[in-house]
């Protein structure tokens, strides 16, 4: 279709949807997601704080979190701007390029965090087989170096998708079917040859979540491999416990993706509100899981939080 000028029709704003099927209730619908951002945000800036205050969690290991927590918040925060006018105002339009760039941020975060997991299980890969090294291995200038890689990564694969999209003619409507844009509901409604911006998508999944998950396990069967050979069963209970963090928030991050992932290939048949609800879960249950499951897993994040409370009571 094409538009007065002659140029591909791109419509002015495209009209967001909150959750298929769930006229009434709205208001506690509403009162949810405020709640997940409160505790996302809260929780993140929490991490950070506490990180950067105290010097005892000056470690690899916190350098890695505070990383983590940082993406968490710029997930929670791409995605709040239309989730919030959506359910709480009524608002549920976008502007065509507003919604490019929330896609662009709202992947790329979520890429970031794929490469930061897979960071992290390198140095519990690290801090398990090689202790001694530990600290020499993954000094501040490496791990600075780790973090601006996996920015570089995230940017450079998730800078085309705008312009991909933006080439497109849009012919089937203007609704979306979340709160939020992504790629795969923008492709629902596109016309024209979208073969490339499914084929590149392809690609750009393969080379993050299927590296990274690969890798994660692979670092996770060396370390395995290192805590049954030793000797007492003490030491391997630690070594495993010093990872139960991680593996937590790995799940957290990879079981959404997953589901959603499968049932888009064998669940064809089922309700909208099935994909938005998993979207929905893929996106917000991460960024407000890891605070929670640091603070209650890590013993000095415990700490670090008596020791705040402590100072502030005083």
């Amino acid at each position: 279709m094409l538009g007065l000028n002659g140029t591909p029709f791109q419509p002015a704003t495209l009209q967001l949807t909150g959750i298929p099927g769930i006229q009434t209730g709205l208001t506690w619908v509403a009162l949810i997601f405020c709640i997940l951002y409160m505790i996302s945000i809260v929780g993140n800036l929490s991490i950070l704080t506490l990180v950067f205050w105290e010097p005892a969690l000056h470690q690899p290991m916190y350098c890695f979190l505070s990383m983590l927590a940082l993406n968490d918040l710029g997930v929670s925060l791409s995605t709040l701007p239309t989730v919030i006018s959506t359910f709480c105002f009524n608002y549920n339009h976008v502007g065509f390029n507003a919604c490019l760039v929330q896609m662009f941020f709202i992947h790329t975060f979520s890429f970031m965090e794929s490469g930061i997991l897979l960071a992290m299980s390198l140095d519990r890969f690290v801090a398990i087989c090689y202790p001694l090294r530990y600290i020499t291995v993954l000094t501040h200038n490496r791990i600075l170096a780790m973090g601006l890689g996996i920015l570089t990564k995230s940017f450079t694969t998730l800078f085309p998708f705008p312009f991909l999209v933006k080439r497109l003619p849009f012919c089937k409507g203007n609704v979306l079917h979340h709160s939020y844009c992504l790629h795969p509901d923008l492709m629902k409604v596109a016309c024209g040859d979208i073969r490339i911006n499914n084929i590149y998508g392809l690609f750009v999944i393969i080379f993050t979540y299927g590296v990274d998950s690969t890798f994660i396990l692979l670092s996770y069967a060396l370390i395995l491999r290192a805590v049954l050979v030793m000797i007492s069963r003490e030491q391997r209970l630690k070594a495993l416990n010093t990872c139960m963090s991680h593996i937590c928030a790995v799940l957290a991050f990879y079981v959404p993706i997953i589901a959603v992932s499968m049932i888009h290939r064998f669940w064809k048949s089922a309700p909208p509100v099935v994909h938005v609800m998993m979207s929905n879960v893929y996106l917000f249950v991460p960024p407000m899981l890891n605070p929670i499951i640091y603070s209650m897993k890590t013993k000095e994040i415990r700490k670090g939080i008596l020791k705040f409370f402590h100072k502030s009571q005083a």
